[in-house]
This record gives C-alpha cells, structure tokens and sequence, in this order.
C-alpha cells in the first residue's frame, strides 16, 4: 500500500503542477490529510480512502470544459499502470464520481463508508478560512464580483443551473458553502465543519459591515 500512495502522491503533484490554486496539490493534501483523520473513526478500507482523496480533482470537470469522464478515465489509466485490484480500482472511481456538491442529486442513496469520508474531507475544505480563501480565489479566477446588494443568491439550483452560474462570490455562500454543514456524513466531519461554519458566519458579518460602511 505504500508505494502506491507514494507514487500517487508524486503523479496528482506532478498532474495539478499549475493548477488553479484552489484546487491544486495543496488542497489536494488537506483533503487527504482531512481523510486520514475521519477515517481514524470510521471502520473503512484506509487504502481506498487515501487513493480516492488523492485522486479525486485530477481533472475537475470545472477546468476540462464539463467533462465528468476524464477524471475517471484518467484515474484508472494510472492505477492500472501501478497493478492496483480491478476491486479497489471500481472503489475509487465510484467515489471520484459521486463525490460533489453538484451531483448530490445523482449519487445513489446507501453510500459507502470510504466515500463518506473523502465527501466530508473535500466539503470541509471548501468552508472555514480555507474555504473563503479559496471561494475569492475562483471568484477572482472567473472574474465574478465579489457582492452585489442587487443580486440574489440562487437557491435550489439544478446541477446544470450549477455549473452555469456565474453568481458573485458572496452568494456562493448561501448557494453552497453555508449548506454544506449538514450534508456531513460522519460524527468527526460534522464536528469539524461546525466550527468552520460558524467561522464563516463571523466572517459574513464582518464583511457586511465594511461593504455598508458601518
């Protein structure tokens, strides 16, 4: 198992090289590490978990034009390249495939325990002060506003709706990040997007104020 996440984790850094630093090698590692720490708590295959965390933004749909099938395409290529059982091979790409906000909706309804954990792992990098970070980071990237008092977050998005909203970054709070809280799978996620939450409702107050001049 080692050398396999090993070599792993030096072919997402050599692939993400470049990436847009939200979802580069350095989220990649949090959402790992995130992973190894749910999964301390859960009865799971640490194997399949560590792969699937590692692998699952080596090609976001967001960055290759909408394509939900490369990052699987490219994820099997390499772990057959490494001799990985065609079972765990299956294993990653089911969670590489369900894992996002956008296809909760699709995802079947008894997921299994590995994919709980790299989903809580991924959505809590994506809130606290690593989830504002990042949130402007690709706000700034697509050149969407930061705030406009006029325009109201979306709610209820379907998953087309999703990925063709070009909302303003303090929307995609109330869109996304402020939901995300309760979609957590496991006890240890729940405890920690907790705090990350109310960090973000601190942070929402603050930015409100100085918008207003208050």
């Amino acid at each position: 198992m080692k050398n396999l996440i090993e070599n792993t984790v030096e072919f997402v850094k050599e692939k993400l090289e470049g990436a847009e630093a939200g979802h580069d090698w350095f989220h990649i590692e949090r959402v790992w590490k995130l992973s190894k720490k749910i999964a301390e708590t859960e009865d799971c295959n640490r194997e399949v978990v560590e792969l699937a965390a590692l692998l699952h933004d080596i090609a976001d749909p967001k960055f290759h034009n909408g394509d939900e099938t490369l990052a699987l395409k490219v994820s099997r290529e390499f772990l057959e390249s490494e001799n990985a059982s065609e079972e765990v091979i299956e294993q990653v790409l089911f969670i590489i495939k369900n894992i996002s906000f956008k296809n909760r909706g699709e995802a079947p309804k008894d997921l299994p325990v590995e994919l709980k954990i790299v989903q809580d792992a991924d959505r809590i990098d994506a809130i606290g002060a690593i989830g504002i970070g990042r949130t402007f980071n690709f706000g700034g990237f697509k050149n969407n506003p930061m705030y406009d008092p006029n325009v109201e977050p979306k709610l209820n998005m379907s998953k087309d709706e999703y990925k063709k909203s070009n909302g303003t970054t303090i929307n995609h709070f109330y869109e996304k990040l402020l939901l995300l809280k309760e979609l957590m799978n496991t006890e240890k996620g729940k405890e920690i997007a907790s705090e990350r939450h109310d960090f973000m409702l601190k942070f929402l107050d603050q930015f409100y104020k100085e918008w207003n001049v208050d």
